[in-house]
């Protein structure tokens, strides 16, 4: 009864730390985008979801995070994650982001698209390179056509 009582415990750790919630470190230059299968390179405009399981799926852009998503059940997505364009390879929450699409800042894949932490600094970017800023809500509106 001891040996039992001893292997449900580990078998509920173990399980409990497989289903960790949280991004995972890109790995620049061999992680792959989960869409497009391009290589990640650029610290700037990756991007990166989380399940509510814990599942990672990693992206060389936003816009192939969104894309993805046209093919994927939203309701399991725990994080939607994107790099904050004033800070390489960081991390932030896409849903609290403010996006600026503008010319002048090339993205991966093309759509100009990059992401700040705050408002403050995407307007300051705005100032400087151009372009029009959208929330999360609006990005994926704009993008869905």
């Amino acid at each position: 009864m001891k040996t039992l009582k001893h292997y449900s415990t580990i078998a509920l750790t173990l399980m409990l730390i497989s289903c960790n919630v949280s991004p995972k470190p890109i790995e620049y230059g061999s992680d792959g985008c989960h869409f497009c299968k391009m290589t990640i390179v650029d610290k700037i405009h990756a991007a990166e979801i989380v399940t509510k399981k814990g599942k990672v799926y990693k992206f060389d852009a936003t816009e192939c995070m969104v894309n993805f998503l046209k093919e994927f059940d939203t309701s399991e997505i725990a994080l939607f994650l994107s790099n904050n364009y004033t800070e390489p390879e960081a991390l932030i929450d896409a849903t609290k982001a403010t996006f600026l699409i503008s010319e002048n800042i090339p993205s991966p894949m093309g759509a100009f698209l990059s992401a700040f932490k705050n408002k403050v600094d995407a307007e300051k970017t705005q100032a400087e390179k151009g372009g029009k800023l959208y929330t999360w809500e609006e990005l994926l509106a704009h993008l869905k056509d």
